[in-house]
């Protein structure tokens, strides 16, 4: 069982339910998947970079990740309509929580000049979006392979109905938001 999970069901639901008066343990929020997206510009000249942006991903989430291709045509791009320029996957359950445990313990505090992450990444539903500039924070990566550093972008989607339940709920999981 994962400590994450644990102390969510130990100690964030009940705090979280004193805090709102939530009615029903059913009502307080909780983390429903997480999305790592990584955009490779640069498939569209170089195949391979794609190939690298795959692999590294499945290193970093455990998981295969799916080819997302351009949904237009970009004339100044040289982008078509239907190329594969990135790669993405969807974490749930069991590796979703080893995956957010593993970005707050490890990747986020190996990032230079940390100070915390910004209060203002959430969208008004209570999801909350985070932009990783380079994909060594990762402990998996090994850097002598990386042929190019590329960010990525992290969704955390809750079930949270407010931004600041969101907020409360990634606060207790342990996520480094700025004083």
């Amino acid at each position: 069982m994962n400590t994450l999970k644990e102390k969510y069901n130990n100690e964030v639901v009940s705090s979280l339910m004193e805090k709102f008066n939530y009615k029903s343990v059913m009502e307080v929020p909780k983390v429903e998947k997480i999305v790592v997206n990584m955009g490779v510009g640069d498939a569209v000249q170089n195949s391979k970079a794609l190939d690298m942006a795959v692999e590294e991903l499945s290193q970093i989430t455990g998981q295969r990740p799916v080819i997302t291709k351009a949904k237009k045509s970009i004339a100044g791009f040289r982008l078509r309509e239907g190329m594969p320029i990135g790669a993405k996957v969807t974490l749930r359950g069991e590796r979703m929580y080893d995956f957010l445990q593993k970005l707050v313990d490890v990747s986020l505090p190996r990032v230079r000049d940390f100070r915390g992450i910004s209060k203002k990444a959430f969208d008004g539903r209570g999801n909350y979006t985070l932009g990783v500039k380079e994909q060594l924070i990762f402990p998996e990566i090994n850097y002598d392979q990386v042929s190019k550093v590329r960010g990525m972008d992290v969704v955390i989607v809750t079930t949270a109905n407010t931004d600041e339940e969101a907020a409360e709920l990634l606060t207790q999981l342990g996520m480094p938001f700025q004083k």
